[in-house]
């Protein structure tokens, strides 16, 4: 490698630093460059609690609404496609010798050019990560809610509103932590969370039993309500593995040098990641599918009911794994937030404008989230436009630009059809999401 001339402007072959003292200060101080001093198993947790969304609680859900052959094929495709694609996303971080690409549009950028990269990447980034924010709001709130409603039968049911603002104060103080590193230990304790609360999912539905006069068919009486039930479920399958938007910012804080690049603990750490997302998801689809046949509530969790202190824990634990969740999908927003205010707005980097900035978020995926909640609806509706691109076919997309493989080759193939899968899905999962939306919206009553 060491005799090619330098290519790419940013190339140095003795890791020389071209920034002036002042970008250095800027890039020391960036949520995202500022610390890379990560281990291996950071890179797993995070992974875990960006991927495990709250989501997989639906998945019985979902399968209801797939049935059982086309339920596990699209559970273990999807498995699949992403962890391809994730290893594309691992190994593009530092394909270019002395220089990384830290954040998801870096790479668009190399990819699609200057202008164009930041025009198709940033957009699609921001709808995930303020739409994911946005929904767990709701998400922790409605968890929060469900928790005080069984511990406390008797009490004044209080609006889910007042949850979702008592759910939020936890992020106005969380939310100032500066970068990846010092969340380690909130996204570990989430990564936790989602393993207990998955578990305690698939062992209480085991111990329900299968239930009597289970049927298995679809539930919707008319074609076209089985084939809507389906598109959205494809969706809903489909933002079960949605980690790739922050992947590349969780690679950034890995340590690298030539010899041991970072990409060595990244994989061993997705790897990890991706077994622990394999315990979450197969045995809650497939055993509360089984248990409940088509008779399976949109959570599982609603559907157990019973044993009540179990399940206010699992609503409990939901609570705090969300709670990490939005801070791994909000730090890569506060980057951008930031690198422009910075950058661009000239700002001087300083804990007031952080702690101005980072409030105003967080008191916007608030109100958003408290004034529309059934945003699960609107999730599928963007996250088709959205989720599907970035975590299925952008990467391959990237991959087939730079390094142009053979036609009709293994890695050419691969690519394509990943690429077609992803834009049937983004082509597919609006259409169900928005009959969803429309059906919700029909009984909805403002701020209730």
């Amino acid at each position: 490698m060491g005799t090619q001339a330098p290519t790419d402007q940013n190339y140095n072959p003795t890791n020389v630093d071209h920034r002036t003292e002042k970008e250095k200060a800027i890039d020391d101080w960036l949520p995202i460059t500022s610390s890379r001093n990560a281990k291996w198993w950071y890179s797993a947790f995070h992974n875990v609690t960006a991927m495990v969304g709250a989501g997989v609680l639906s998945l019985p859900y979902a399968m209801s609404e797939l049935g059982w052959g086309p339920g596990v094929t699209v559970l273990v495709i999807s498995w699949v496609v992403t962890l391809y694609t994730l290893w594309q996303m691992v190994e593009m971080h530092e394909m270019v010798p002395g220089k990384r690409f830290d954040r998801y549009h870096e790479l668009g950028q190399h990819a699609f050019g200057e202008k164009l990269g930041l025009y198709i990447v940033v957009p699609q980034q921001l709808i995930v990560e303020v739409g994911v924010n946005i929904v767990y709001m709701v998400t922790g709130g409605t968890s929060l809610q469900k928790f005080h409603n069984l511990v406390c039968k008797d009490c004044k049911s209080i609006k889910r509103t007042y949850f979702i603002m008592i759910f939020a104060s936890v992020h106005f103080v969380l939310s100032h932590l500066p970068n990846f590193n010092s969340i380690s230990g909130v996204s570990l304790a989430a990564a936790v969370m989602s393993l207990s609360y998955s578990t305690i999912a698939w062992t209480a539905s085991v111990d329900k039993g299968v239930q009597e006069n289970v049927e298995y068919g679809y539930k919707a009486k008319t074609t076209a309500g089985t084939v809507f039930g389906f598109f959205s479920a494809l969706g809903d399958v489909a933002f079960a593995y949605a980690g790739h938007n922050v992947v590349l910012e969780i690679q950034a804080t890995i340590p690298s040098t030539p010899e041991k690049p970072s990409k060595g603990p990244m994989w061993r750490g997705v790897i990890v990641a991706y077994i622990v997302v394999a315990l979450c998801y197969f045995p809650v689809a497939l055993i509360g599918y089984w248990m409940y046949g088509n008779a399976v509530g949109e959570n599982i969790l609603v559907t157990l009911e019973k044993p009540v202190w179990l399940i206010a824990m699992a609503n409990m634990f939901v609570v705090i794994h969300v709670i990490g969740s939005y801070q791994i999908y909000a730090m890569p927003v506060f980057d951008m937030i930031e690198t422009v205010l910075v950058k661009k707005l000239h700002f001087k980097p300083s804990l007031m404008l952080r702690f101005v900035t980072r409030n105003i978020y967080v008191a916007f995926t608030m109100f958003v989230g408290i004034s529309f909640p059934f945003f699960s609806g609107l999730l599928g509706f963007f996250g088709g436009f959205a989720f599907a691109p970035t975590t299925y076919f952008l990467p391959c997309i990237m991959w087939l630009s730079i390094y142009k493989p053979r036609k009709y080759s293994l890695s050419w193939c691969a690519n394509w059809i990943c690429i077609i899968l992803g834009v049937i899905l983004m082509i597919v999962s609006p259409i169900g999401g928005l009959r969803q939306i429309i059906i919700q919206a029909k009984t909805y009553k403002f701020y209730s």
